[in-house]
């Protein structure tokens, strides 16, 4: 169980090697693909692979749309990517072999933000969690299991 309501994370076994999740993760347009939230729309990315200090947006609609920017701020290849919003939060997948598949671990992270209680008053720590559940999901079907 997670001891800040600010800092969330849940796993998920996939059926797929890391370096196969990595490059799902690491293209922009492949984001609202696997939103669990519902809140992605578009990405507006001018590069197509994320790496260290890429910049990119994405078109969000959270009742009403709007754009947000994000910079990639941690990147080891086929291991671990994450981006940050303008306010600072964090968004983190973590790969680890296991088996015949990857742990895919998603971290939102929020704990430096200055403004906690707007993420309170909004829902975020309440929705946060099984959002990131869903978006997992939604990335363990982009690689379904073969039969043999």
């Amino acid at each position: 169980m997670n001891k800040s309501p600010y800092r969330q994370t849940r796993s998920r076994l996939v059926a797929a090697a890391p370096s196969e999740i990595f490059e799902l993760l690491r293209d922009p347009a492949m984001h609202p693909v696997i939103d669990g939230s519902g809140t992605v729309r578009a990405s507006t990315a001018k590069e197509g692979k994320l790496s260290l200090g890429s910049e990119f947006g994405m078109q969000m609609r959270l009742g009403l749309p709007y754009r947000i920017s994000n910079t990639v701020v941690e990147f080891e290849q086929d291991r671990q990517i994450a981006w940050r919003h303008f306010s600072g939060h964090r968004w983190r997948y973590e790969l680890e072999a296991a088996g015949s598949g990857t742990m895919v671990s998603e971290t939102w992270d929020a704990s430096r933000v200055r403004h906690q209680w707007l993420l309170r008053l909004m829902g975020f720590t309440r929705s946060t969690g099984p959002n990131m559940e869903r978006t997992l999901e939604r990335v363990a079907a982009q690689f379904p299991e073969t039969t043999e």
